[in-house]
């Protein structure tokens, strides 16, 4: 009953933009009681840490390799939380999720969230 769900993976060149959405419906209390995170997963990889936001907007994080290039946001009324990505390159090539974590803090662990999206795919070519 939970949904997250994400959109506007695709194929980029490097260098190149993508926008990811993820629209959440059917949480158990208003969008802004959650913290929300993007993930990713590559070939071969685990699930690493990208961003967080929290409940407001007014705090983010992010995993050293993105800082600059990547942007979190977060439309509470549209209860959506986005991901800018700009300057990407091959190492950004992963399937990306998003989730919602029930906190006040930003954390950067997958155990922390709650719910998650089914992922979207972002494939960089050189």
């Amino acid at each position: 009953q939970v949904q997250l769900v994400e959109s506007g993976g695709g194929l980029a060149q490097a260098g190149g933009s993508l926008r990811l959405s993820c629209a959440a419906s059917g949480l158990p209390f208003t969008f802004t009681a959650y913290a929300m995170g993007w993930f990713r997963q590559a070939p071969g990889k685990e699930r690493d840490f990208v961003a967080s936001i929290n409940w407001s907007g007014g705090a983010t994080s992010y995993t050293d390799s993105v800082k600059g290039r990547f942007t979190i946001s977060r439309d509470n009324a549209k209860n959506t939380v986005y991901l800018q990505m700009n300057s990407l390159n091959s190492e950004d090539t992963a399937v990306y999720y998003c989730a919602a974590s029930f906190s006040t803090r930003l954390p950067a662990t997958s155990t922390d969230y709650l719910y998650w999206g089914q992922g979207t795919q972002v494939t960089v070519s050189s």
